[in-house]
């Protein structure tokens, strides 16, 4: 998990010489959710990395596709094999900037939109992904709700269990993020 740090870290410093304050997880939490009348499916995954440069508003998340972890192994094996290809396709990941100006050094709840890059499946689509942060003694939360349409990421149901998974995934995460300290 720390590579991912690290390579998140490089991929906004990158994109932007103003070195500002970072804050980060390695903890973070993404859990999905796809409901049809014939099974419901769920699994989360708390080990994601995120990275958040209060100065350029960037923002940047990374996660293992393995690391989600489902109630029925059976789903997860298919999940990673079948319909993800996590061997071929191991991370998923959203790049962006938050849109608003947020005074970062004020305690509040702010919403906040974040245009970006949203790459699952080995498949990017430009995204704005609205959510919550909130400020509040150096700690910065972010929560966001999404859905993914799996058609938009070249994820494929086969016709024998397509009742079984819904064409649109709901994604909701949260984030919390305290100021990094290079180790």
């Amino acid at each position: 998990m720390k590579h991912i740090i690290k390579l998140l870290i490089v991929s906004l410093l990158i994109s932007n010489n103003s070195f500002g304050q970072l804050y980060s997880t390695q903890a973070g939490e993404t859990n999905f959710f796809s409901e049809t009348p014939v099974e419901n499916i769920s699994a989360v995954n708390k080990t994601v990395g995120a990275i958040l440069n209060t100065n350029t508003n960037e923002i940047a998340v990374s996660m293992k596709m393995t690391a989600f972890d489902f109630p029925n192994k059976l789903m997860q094996e298919h999940f990673n094999e079948n319909y993800m290809e996590s061997e071929k396709f191991p991370t998923g990941s959203f790049k962006g900037k938050i849109v608003e100006a947020i005074d970062f050094t004020k305690n509040g709840t702010y919403d906040v939109t974040a245009k970006g890059q949203l790459t699952l499946h080995g498949v990017a689509q430009t995204r704005d992904l609205k959510g919550k942060l909130t400020i509040e003694n150096q700690k910065i939360t972010l929560v966001c709700n999404f859905d993914v349409k799996l058609v938009d990421h070249k994820i494929e149901v086969p016709k024998l269990v397509f009742a079984k998974i819904a064409e649109v995934i709901t994604v909701k995460s949260k984030y919390a993020f305290t100021p990094y300290v290079k180790k």
